[in-house]
């Protein structure tokens, strides 16, 4: 007889075992991050509801690092300015406000992370492609695979918001730690990624 445990244990083996098997793919998006954060980049976030609040978490991790001793660096969430935010969506529409915000702010060495938990997030998708017409750095947390034309695709594979806002808590917090392993030993970001 399966419990109500038994049973949410079961629905993130399979996520949980994806992420373990996209650990390259995820090095690979920190590096990047170093790469732009090396040469006085800044990172945006932005998302919708759940995925907002885990954009701010983000921005926050880089900008006020918990770790004693780890570097601060520049970010900022798009959908944590609710004045900004109401008075883009007010002047150019919702589904634009993330957009406009990037195309104000962003600058080509700056990464973009748009997060998503589900596929109905069109001003995500919108905003990463205005950043990577600026040619900024984007990457996409995604619920599973489908939102194309990023530098890198992280996804939970899961079609359980609930569990992609997990699995990206972890993805997000992985990036944040091997950010920081590359910008304090930069002869690992690569001649491609050095100024």
């Amino acid at each position: 007889m399966d419990t109500t445990l038994d049973s949410a244990s079961a629905r993130r083996t399979g996520p949980g075992l994806a992420l373990a098997e996209d650990a390259g793919a995820v090095t690979r998006a920190a590096r990047d991050m170093a790469g732009r954060f090396h040469r006085g980049g800044r990172l945006l976030t932005f998302g919708n509801g759940g995925a907002a609040a885990d954009a701010g978490h983000l921005a926050v991790e880089f900008a006020h690092p918990v770790v004693v001793g780890k570097r601060a660096l520049p970010a900022i969430s798009l959908a944590n300015d609710a004045s900004a935010l109401s008075g883009v969506a007010r002047e150019h529409g919702y589904e634009a406000a993330f957009a406009a915000q990037v195309r104000l702010l962003g600058r080509p060495e700056d990464i973009a992370v748009g997060i998503r938990t589900d596929g109905r997030c069109g001003n995500v998708a919108d905003a990463l492609a205005a950043a990577r017409e600026l040619g900024m750095l984007t990457i996409a947390l995604t619920a599973a695979d489908g939102l194309p034309a990023v530098d890198h695709l992280l996804a939970a594979r899961s079609d359980d918001p609930r569990i992609a806002r997990e699995i990206h808590i972890t993805i997000y917090h992985l990036l944040w730690e091997l950010v920081h392993v590359f910008c304090e030993h930069p002869a690992l970001l690569g001649t491609e990624a050095r100024p």
